[in-house]
């Protein structure tokens, strides 16, 4: 018989915010993947349990090398519990290849649901939550940052990242300019710690407030695009769209599709804009 692979939610803040169930696992599990032993430690004595298996490391210096050894456990039989740092593995956290690994393998993979930073921001950020994408972090690099915010610019579901406190300024201005600077939004810091703060507004005002420096753990809540008037934009400007989502890797049906749901038209009406785009550039280099 295969074991079973276990993924936990653990606190984001507060310890009283652990799930019940977390204790039991962290007791039973043969086998407990830490993202980092030393706060697994302090996790366990605050709920007043032992971990009753072993204990590996599993960050991601070290997630590919594991990952098969873990796997091999599993397949043998054991109960491997996964935790992270905070809040669910797997969510900008290390997870995903040993997820994949045991369903490769036909391992049970299950989870005791808990804690996340995502969910808990979008709930309190007073944007739409009925449709919502994460987006993980930014890019480090400038250029990179700018990029990535403009294949998302018309994204009209609400946008969740996560930042450093020490970039969280550059990227709510690069946001300002992606996105215009009075798009809503909420900064949510510190959640459910003693300190938890959430700044609501337009995003050149939030980061004005980020300028002289943020502190904490940060999740950034950002509304979708409006809606475009219907007719409103222009055959040049579906086309040129279609061809940014090109550039940013995306076939063209992807391109098309996504500039379509972005703009409310008809994919047609997107497709004809691109085709007439394009016999106009070929006419005009044939041109004298």
């Amino acid at each position: 018989m295969t074991g079973t692979l276990v993924l936990a939610g653990t606190p984001i803040g507060a310890l009283g915010d652990a799930p019940p169930r977390l204790a039991d696992e962290l007791a039973a599990a043969d086998v407990v993947a830490a993202e980092d032993t030393r706060r697994l430690r302090r996790l366990a004595q605050g709920l007043g349990v032992v971990v009753g298996g072993r204990v590996v490391s599993y960050f991601e210096g070290n997630e590919s090398a594991r990952t098969p050894e873990l796997a091999d456990e599993l397949a043998r039989g054991a109960r491997v519990l996964l935790v992270t740092d905070a809040g669910m593995p797997s969510v900008s956290d290390p997870g995903y290849r040993l997820v994949a690994a045991a369903v490769e393998r036909g391992v049970r993979v299950t989870a005791v649901p808990g804690p996340s930073a995502v969910l808990t921001a979008l709930a309190l950020s007073a944007l739409p939550v009925d449709r919502f994408c994460f987006e993980g972090f930014l890019p480090r690099k400038p250029g990179e940052r700018a990029a990535r915010l403009r294949e998302v610019a018309g994204e009209r579901r609400t946008l969740v990242w996560f930042e450093a406190p020490h970039r969280l300024a550059a990227s709510l201005t690069a946001m300002a300019e992606a996105f215009g600077g009075d798009r809503r939004a909420a900064v949510c810091r510190e959640l459910t710690k003693t300190y938890e703060e959430v700044r609501r507004g337009p995003l050149a005002e939030l980061a004005a407030w980020a300028a002289p420096g943020v502190r904490g753990e940060i999740t950034v809540v950002v509304e979708g695009a409006p809606a475009p008037a219907p007719g409103r934009v222009d055959a040049a400007e579906l086309a040129r769209l279609v061809a940014e989502g090109e550039a940013a890797g995306l076939h063209r049906k992807e391109a098309i599709a996504d500039v379509a749901r972005a703009a409310g038209v008809p994919k047609r009406r997107v497709f004809d804009a691109v085709v007439a785009a394009r016999a106009s550039g070929e006419a005009g280099s044939a041109s004298p």
